[in-house]
């Protein structure tokens, strides 16, 4: 019988075991930590982004030790910091641990684990579900769904920017020698964006209109790209970042997006962009005013499929759905997407290095944090490594 079994992922890794550890501390500003410290970046109700110290762990039965190699920042770990929640489930409460595009090195394996070594390299997906037979979700594969998961960074468990982490042996993912750690931390938001290609029903020379060119919708691009999707219109606030999209992707359309615009105006400039009808979205800001540009966009039966998060209550423009046969749907994280995404990258259908913008070491980790946060900085996907 593993751990899991008897303590559940929820206790295992409860985030009071760092947070009342005598060795847990915050450093103060400026503060160098201990160069052999377990350090890591953590935000709190306060919204402060800061380092602390905090106890190496040892690998129990069925588990991992890591050295975490590199991380992304993505946008919820920004948002966690700025606002302190995302919806009503996700509330920052304590100090809490960030981060959750890692990839790293395995360092000791505890008890029972046989298919991983000291020197192995994986990608980690942070999203741990129960596992058990008796979780509808676990047993019919939609493990993103599981009601028992622990999903690192996600308050109030402790994330994987840190330099050593715990983690259950069957939720790694062994890297091949061509795919390095940079891009094994980008294998989650790659997960993000196929598990959008699948479930929007892309295919093959299907028209496609994306809309947002942060780091989800450049990988989506990409994703879409290998897909075989055309052509693909994408859009922007941002002109910089319609041409950070154009290098990655010489052949997409791109349409800057203007404040001043109706969703309808805009549309009207995305189907003269493209040229054809389109018929999927994927919208990857969940903006309410950029679904009802996508929505607007769409041929009659088309899919407007939103990937974005975005505020709690939202207006669609009900009517026009209604009588153009247009399909609305949603996504929470991914599931089954890790092994396909590493297979991808290997193999150089998806190239997704030139994502990688700023990198910033650990001991630095406020820094990249605000680098991150400022859209003037030009970052794209911000990494830090170790």
């Amino acid at each position: 019988m593993s751990i899991t079994e008897v303590l559940g992922n929820a206790e295992i890794y409860s985030p009071r075991k760092v947070l009342d550890h005598p060795a847990f501390r915050v450093l103060k500003l400026g503060e160098k930590p201990s160069p052999d410290a377990n350090i890591a970046a953590f935000y709190n109700p306060a919204h402060e982004i800061h380092l602390v110290e905090k106890p190496r762990p040892k690998p129990g039965p069925g588990q991992v030790l890591l050295h975490v190699r590199a991380t992304g920042i993505c946008g919820s770990d920004v948002h966690f910091w700025q606002h302190g929640r995302i919806g009503d489930s996700m509330v920052v409460t304590d100090e809490c641990g960030s981060g959750h595009e890692s990839a790293g090195e395995v360092v000791e394996v505890g008890e029972g684990v046989t298919q991983w070594n000291a020197g192995d390299r994986v990608a980690i997906e942070a999203g741990v579900p129960c596992s058990q037979a008796s979780c509808d979700a676990c047993r019919t594969g939609r493990y993103n769904a599981c009601p028992d998961v622990v999903f690192f960074s996600t308050p109030p468990f402790h994330g994987t920017l840190t330099r050593w982490h715990l983690h259950p042996a069957q939720w790694l993912h062994r890297l091949p020698d061509n795919v390095s750690f940079e891009e094994g931390s980008l294998c989650e938001p790659l997960a993000v964006a196929l598990a959008g290609i699948e479930r929007s029903g892309l295919r093959l020379g299907d028209p496609l209109l994306i809309c947002g060119a942060g780091p989800i919708g450049l990988i989506s691009l990409l994703s879409a790209r290998a897909a075989g999707a055309e052509p693909i219109v994408i859009t922007d606030l941002f002109q910089n970042r319609l041409d950070f999209a154009k290098k990655l992707v010489p052949g997409v359309r791109t349409v800057l997006i203007s404040r001043n615009s109706t969703s309808k105006e805009q549309a009207a400039q995305i189907k003269e962009a493209a040229g054809c009808p389109l018929s999927v979205t994927l919208e990857c800001t969940g903006v309410e005013s950029s679904v009802h540009t996508a929505v607007y966009s769409m041929k009659f039966g088309g899919k407007v499929f939103v990937i974005g998060v975005g505020k709690n209550e939202q207006l669609f423009p009900f009517m026009h759905l209604s009588a153009n046969e247009i399909d609305v749907s949603f996504q929470y994280r991914y599931a089954n997407q890790y092994p396909k995404a590493i297979r991808l990258v290997a193999g150089g259908l998806i190239n997704i290095k030139p994502l990688v913008t700023h990198r910033f070491p650990l001991e630095e980790a406020v820094a990249a944090f605000h680098v991150a946060a400022d859209p003037a900085q030009g970052a794209i996907k911000v990494q830090i490594q170790d």
